[in-house]
């Protein structure tokens, strides 16, 4: 069980020096666009004016930069859905037909630059099951269903499984998923205590709880998970073929993505990894959002993108997104929090569903990467001409920040002027 930073067992502290903290970056993926007409932030800082789908990052205005008016050229003219999601992280042209190609995705690249130093090099998240076949466009469905490539011609497979995502954290197996992580470390935690600062303590003690209250929420979630696994067998047909909620992921939505976005945050925190990503939904989403009063799917929900309903699947979205950050930033780590330090990133491969329009891409980004990035800003690149509003020249300039140098990413060969 790793452990946050403590004051107290760091070499810095003794010396006077100062400690320079892992940097770490994670994606928040929305399918099938927003809702265009509450879209919007003007100015910068404490000034700074969200619209009505960003309310939730209020809070964090300080800490965020809203993005306007980026765009992935490879993924125009290619026909709708899979063609403008599988090269969002990669910046690749896609074929088409059975054999997949993209690229390495940013975060990909950024895991194996910095992957080799922590127990994960990533961890790849979804709330959704993946789909297969082929789309109408004769474009692979694993396009729709994937954002994080480990090489051209392979996605990174999506962990839905709140308490699988938690055993690779902690290494859990076997006879060991019956004893508490904490009954496991209560001795050694107890010795550690006796030799920290009472700050530290209090720092210890509020991870502690953290994770046994992330524990217990995963325990009733293996328990379906197991039940799901035998109905499979009795129904001989794979659980990922299953409906929800028989297929063992939770019913309700908004428990899933907090559970994942709180495995996201420890691990964050402990360094187990510094490279995450989280589909909330997919592209061609087949998820519903009855505590949202919405009676369509996701997807077709997105074909009315400018509604209310919408609206407010939007914005449950910004608030999850708004939920892990927060969380980082309520983690001390040094003078500043672990959000200090990161750079989270939420994005979708649509600006317009209803039309499918992915000219411009929503795009939020929060953290400082350590101080190399600076926050609290509104960037608008709308009327910047095309050459200068590739995002794939921002996944370079994020880059550059862990030590990635490259010349060209994608379709882009220069860095994003102002971020």
């Amino acid at each position: 069980m790793a452990l946050p930073f403590l004051e107290s067992l760091s070499a810095t502290a003794a010396t006077g020096g100062n400690a320079v903290f892992p940097k770490r970056f994670g994606v928040v993926f929305l399918g099938c666009g927003v809702n265009e007409d509450h879209w919007s932030s003007e100015g910068n800082g404490a000034e700074m004016k969200l619209g009505k789908s960003l309310e939730p990052l209020e809070p964090l205005k300080g800490k965020i930069n809203v993005v306007h008016g980026l765009f992935n050229k490879g993924a125009m003219g290619l026909g709708i859905h899979p063609p403008q999601t599988g090269s969002l992280l990669t910046g690749a042209h896609l074929e088409k037909g059975a054999v997949l190609h993209s690229g390495i995705s940013v975060d990909q690249m950024i895991a194996n630059r910095v992957g080799q130093d922590t127990l994960q090099s990533s961890m790849v998240l979804a709330c959704e099951q993946p789909i297969t076949g082929f789309h109408e466009s004769n474009f692979s469905l694993a396009y729709s269903s994937h954002i994080s490539w480990q090489s051209p011609d392979s996605p990174v497979p999506n962990e839905c499984y709140p308490a699988l995502a938690f055993d690779m954290l902690f290494e859990n197996r076997g006879s060991l998923l019956n004893i508490s992580i904490l009954d496991r470390v209560k001795e050694r935690a107890d010795r550690l205590g006796r030799r920290i600062s009472s700050e530290d303590n209090a720092k210890l003690d509020e991870y502690m709880t953290s994770v046994r209250e992330v524990e217990k929420r995963v325990e009733g979630m293996r328990k379906a998970q197991d039940k799901a696994s035998e109905q499979a067998k009795g129904q001989s047909k794979p659980v990922w073929a299953m409906e929800r909620p028989a297929n063992g992921l939770p019913e309700d939505l908004r428990e899933h993505t907090k559970l994942m976005c709180d495995l996201i945050a420890i691990a964050f925190q402990t360094d187990k990894t510094r490279v995450a990503s989280l589909i909330i939904s997919r592209d061609l989403s087949s998820m519903y959002y009855p505590f949202l009063e919405v009676k369509e799917g996701h997807h077709t929900a997105s074909h009315s993108n400018n509604n209310d309903a919408y609206e407010r699947i939007t914005r449950f979205h910004v608030s999850q997104y708004a939920y892990l950050a927060s969380k980082l930033d309520a983690m001390p780590e040094g003078d500043g929090t672990v959000l200090d330090n990161s750079c989270l990133m939420f994005l979708s491969n649509l600006w317009v569903g209803r039309t499918h329009n992915n000219s411009r891409l929503p795009l939020v980004l929060a953290g400082g990467l350590g101080g190399s990035l600076k926050t609290g800003r509104t960037l608008d690149y709308v009327k910047a001409g095309d050459d200068n509003r590739k995002v794939c020249s921002l996944y370079l300039s994020l880059m550059d920040r862990f030590g990635i140098k490259l010349d060209r990413f994608g379709d882009a060969e220069s860095r994003l002027v102002g971020i």
